[in-house]
């Protein structure tokens, strides 16, 4: 497959070594390929890499619709400083309404407490006007897109 490949590729180029997923479909995926990984977490605060998936993509302002509704929560996505979502051609939407259509079919009335978007690296200029990337969560955002 190659998206695991690419990980592959970039895991050794990058020198990641604590790549941390917890989303049983991703680690099905990924245990198929005997890609490792850590599937708790033990250690965390030494993550490299988070793997998740997302609630949507919005094609009108390249973001990822993301929710707290999944396995990795928000710390996943947040603390490492890569994170890599992998997403599915059935979840690409043109606008955050539609997105938000998706979450209300899968969820019906238990939407989920935490719904955000993300759109690339955080980012600030507050300290002497010196653009800052990752100010406030990972550094570098990955997305892979796969057909179903």
């Amino acid at each position: 497959m190659q998206l695991i490949e690419i990980l592959l590729n970039l895991a050794e180029e990058r020198e990641w070594r604590k790549i941390y997923c917890w989303e049983p479909t991703l680690q099905e995926l990924l245990k198929k390929y005997d890609y490792p990984f850590f599937e708790t977490d033990k250690n965390f605060y030494q993550a490299d890499v988070g793997l998740t998936l997302c609630e949507a993509l919005i094609a009108r302002n390249g973001s990822i619709l993301v929710s707290n509704a999944n396995n990795a929560g928000r710390r996943l996505g947040i603390y490492p400083n890569v994170h890599i979502v992998v997403a599915y051609t059935s979840q690409l939407v043109m606008d955050l309404k539609d997105g938000f259509k998706l979450i209300k079919t899968k969820y019906g009335q238990n939407i989920p407490s935490l719904i955000s978007t993300i759109t690339g690296p955080s980012r600030t200029a507050d300290i002497e006007k010196t653009l800052v990337l990752g100010a406030h969560g990972p550094k570098e955002l990955f997305v892979f897109l796969l057909d179903g």
